[in-house]
């Protein structure tokens, strides 16, 4: 039975693991990219992870969760070259397109990280120590009966808010209504987090136009974003 003093520990599991057959190119990244930009998660020694030995300095660090095939995390990492950018994922292709994204942007303050991202703020990234956390268009699990593996929950709003430094942001996008609200309500419960807007944020210009963005477009569903930051 679940202990309902720690719900977060329980492997919830917030996403499907998805192998997926590899493109030569996104191969190659793997053999020639990942032994230095990236690492497992399931592999990290015990302990908090030195972010800034492993990226050969010291700067804010922005935690991404759920980087895709990275079209749009390489373009933010590019843009803010003073922060080292921290991508979780656990699709195999997405993070060897995401290197070769990277690798043609010239983008050298990304670094990636393959597996569960509960996982790595728990037990891998100290309290208090992220400049940020941003979870854009997160698996919906759009059935209602599938809503509990939503990533978004009250034990994973405490979770990204005790790793946030004061005035650290949490920003969540999605394009599915329900979830929004759920976001909403599940945040603004969370007493270590604020709201920054009365509601939804405006939709940040940098943020680029993802393809779920585009395909809610046509479907009919409006994306909302919200912006929560450490009390």
């Amino acid at each position: 039975m679940e202990n309902e003093d720690q719900p977060r520990l329980r492997s919830v599991v917030s996403f499907v693991k998805r192998g997926g057959r590899m493109t030569v190119g996104q191969q190659r990244a793997w053999d020639e990219l990942w032994p230095d930009l990236g690492r497992t998660v399931g592999e990290l020694p015990a302990g908090k992870l030195d972010f800034a030995a492993w990226f050969g300095r010291e700067a804010p660090v922005l935690v991404e969760i759920g980087s895709g095939m990275g079209e749009t995390t390489s373009q933010l990492a590019a843009a803010a070259p003073e922060l080292n950018y921290v991508a979780v994922e656990v699709y195999d292709p997405g993070l060897g397109q995401l290197m070769l994204r990277a690798e043609k942007l010239g983008v050298e303050n990304l670094r990636l990280l393959h597996g569960d991202a509960v996982v790595l703020l728990t037990e891998h990234v100290e309290p208090g120590s992220l400049h940020g956390v941003r979870l854009f268009f997160p698996d919906p699990w759009p059935k209602k009966k599938h809503h509990k593996r939503r990533i978004v929950s009250p034990s994973f709003a405490a979770l990204v808010a005790s790793r946030l430094a004061p005035g650290g942001t949490f920003h969540m996008a999605t394009d599915w209504e329900n979830y929004a609200e759920q976001m909403l309500e599940v945040c603004s419960a969370e007493p270590a987090l604020k709201n920054r807007y009365d509601g939804w944020a405006p939709r940040p210009e940098w943020r680029p136009v993802t393809k779920f963005e585009q395909r809610a477009d046509v479907e009919g569903r409006v994306s909302h974003d919200l912006i929560f930051e450490k009390r």
